[in-house]
């Protein structure tokens, strides 16, 4: 394969750190690089230096002549006095842009839903974020570097980005660089790995899941590796310690030997080790919203953002939510936190039930903003129980990956992923037994998720995650639940990929305008082609009775249903947790089953028109 860019002995110093140590590496035609780091750790330096937007202390960046190479920064880098049709396609006329298929097919995956007219620094965002994406990508480039192109984007929107970077170039053509948190998109679309860490890069062959197998295969041999020296370790030391003080004066070459073997001894890194946390005792009712509607926030035109919908949590429920941006998510975590009153319907709350919710922006650190990581946890408690043992505030936060030295940084000063962690730890130290989490993964690379998905899995209460992270979602959830920004809730049995399934065949019949946006309206003459005639007669005294078996075995499950909690309530005052384990499946089994139904139900009610 064909070189196109690469880095020799490149090196990166801030003040008395080195982010990056005499790196060498280099892309080819072909190659689909995912990287992967903790943060902070060099990543989107070394991007920078490879896409030639910074220098290094030392070394070089090299690249073959005629390499066009395009790059996705974090940053904000559109110029917000341009709509968003300049912004992403400059002067051109609509119709010179229009007749290339590629550019209709990304301007549909990305900006249909924007308005096309509309200024840029009028755009969320998100928005802002999609745009720029799709300016990216309709360029001709040979390499693409993409940091963090994942931020903002949905679970459709993420998904669309992997299938046309799978698709943008033939298998030995081509070569694009990506950093992002998003493991189901590294696993995805990345045949290669870069590991950055402390100060040099490690390759894997390899999506993320192919990383972790030969991660763990390299710590495995480390362990031997360092097994056998705290062997030798041990008996130096002994030996230099052995007799009496006044005898001192050992070999020379002895102390070398020793001090040999402990020179080179890398500094440990960050670990987040927190199970067990205790929680409040939870009851037989948790959180239910019965037949609940909601307006749209200063809506005066009738339209609904929850239309008669209800939702009941079971106790140690793990329930993953899903939906179009917009859909009510985050509302839908107010309704069931009491935040919002709904407009009708109810919230049902279990005399038990503490709750705790991780918001998106952590804005609640910013009252404690002048305080030190410390200081913060010793407000709720100097010590706490975590498994069955005694931990001070300085052990805890430890544990949750702050060393000693970030032990006393102001919060003010932390990043955003440091601030995350601080916020979750804050919530699990106040013992809820039901815990939401609005967007969790936001800042957060990817060794501290998988710690955070361990923390989750040993917590014993309810659990509702909000995320466009479906790797979170399929780890951390036992079922998942859509909101497709039409005011109800659906159950997924199918999970995301069903989620995704939806979303398609509700944008292949849909015929809301996009903003004015040409690619959009062109989708919609040509749908307006053609007419569909309606069911037949036979086909409708079909769906009516399926409509009442449906409604029957829907009724015989609720009844399943009931029976199944007040036998939990039971078990659980019994204290026999292993018949709880068992029950929980069986009820996660009539939820599916019901979640079906009510799928095959709503069927056949639109084939009726109902």
């Amino acid at each position: 394969m064909a070189h196109l860019l690469g880095g020799e002995n490149l090196t990166v110093s801030y003040a008395t750190r080195t982010v990056l140590d005499g790196v060498t590496l280099g892309l080819e035609e072909g190659d689909r690089i995912g990287m992967v780091g903790r943060n902070g750790d060099g990543k989107s330096t070394l991007m920078r230096l490879l896409a030639l937007r910074s220098t290094p202390d030392s070394g070089r960046v090299t690249k073959r002549g005629d390499v066009n190479v395009g790059y996705l920064d974090q940053s904000d880098v559109l110029d917000g006095d341009l709509t968003v049709g300049a912004a992403i396609v400059g002067d051109q006329a609509d119709y010179e842009w229009a007749r290339n298929p590629r550019i209709r097919e990304i301007m549909g995956g990305l900006v249909s839903d924007v308005d096309w007219h509309a200024n840029v620094h009028a755009l969320s965002g998100g928005q802002k974020r999609r745009v720029a994406l799709a300016k990216l990508l309709i360029e001709d480039h040979d390499v693409i570097m993409l940091d963090e192109p994942t931020n903002h984007l949905d679970v459709e929107g993420v998904a669309w980005l992997a299938r046309h970077l799978k698709t943008r170039w033939r298998p030995n053509q081509g070569a694009f660089l990506v950093v992002t948190h998003d493991r189901w998109f590294l696993d995805e679309v990345c045949t290669k790995t870069w590991e950055v860490h402390d100060g040099i890069v490690d390759p894997f062959e390899g999506g993320y899941a192919a990383y972790v197998l030969a991660r763990a295969e390299r710590d495995r041999m480390a362990s031997v590796v360092e097994g056998k020296r705290q062997q030798l370790v041990k008996k130096e030391l002994a030996w230099l310690r052995r007799g009496a003080p006044a005898r001192t004066a050992k070999p020379k070459f002895r102390i070398e030997a020793a001090n040999a073997l402990i020179a080179d001894v890398p500094a440990p890194r960050d670990s987040m080790a927190l199970s067990k946390m205790a929680t409040a005792r939870q009851g037989k009712d948790v959180l239910d919203l019965e037949n609940v509607s909601l307006n749209f926030q200063g809506g005066d035109d009738g339209r609904k953002l929850f239309d008669n919908i209800t939702l009941r949590l079971a106790p140690g429920e793990r329930l993953g939510l899903v939906g179009v941006n917009g859909a009510g998510k985050t509302t839908l975590l107010k309704l069931l936190n009491g935040e919002i009153t709904p407009d009708a319907g109810r919230l049902k709350r279990g005399k038990t039930v503490v709750t705790a919710v991780l918001t998106q922006e952590v804005k609640e650190l910013d009252d404690v903003a002048d305080l030190r990581v410390i200081e913060v946890i010793e407000r709720e408690k100097r010590s706490f129980n975590v498994g069955g043992k005694e931990f001070t505030a300085g052990q805890l936060v430890e544990q949750l990956g702050f060393t000693n030295q970030k032990q006393w940084t102001p919060v003010k000063d932390l990043s955003g992923g440091e601030r995350r962690r601080l916020q979750l730890l804050r919530l699990l130290v106040g013992e809820p037994n039901v815990l939401m989490l609005d967007e969790p993964t936001n800042d957060l690379d990817t060794d501290t998720l998988a710690a955070v998905e361990d923390v989750l899995d040993g917590w014993p209460g309810t659990l509702v995650v909000v995320s466009h992270d479906r790797y979170l979602l399929e780890r951390v959830t036992d079922h998942q639940m859509a909101l497709l920004g039409d005011g109800k809730l659906r159950g997924l049995p199918g999970g995301v990929d069903q989620y995704l399934e939806l979303r398609e065949s509700a944008l292949a019949g849909s015929t809301v305008t996009g903003g004015g946006n040409p690619v959009t309206s062109a989708g919609q003459a040509q749908a307006a082609g053609g007419t569909g005639a309606g069911p037949s007669e036979a086909e409708k005294r079909e769906a009516r009775k399926t409509l009442n078996r449906i409604e029957r075995q829907l009724k015989k499950l609720d009844q399943e249903e009931k029976k199944l909690h007040d036998d939990m309530v039971k078990t659980t005052e019994a204290g026999n947790f292993d018949k709880l384990a068992d029950q929980n499946k069986q009820l996660k089994e009539l939820t599916d089953e019901k979640d079906a139904l009510e799928m095959e139900w709503l069927e056949s009610s639109e084939l009726l028109g109902d």
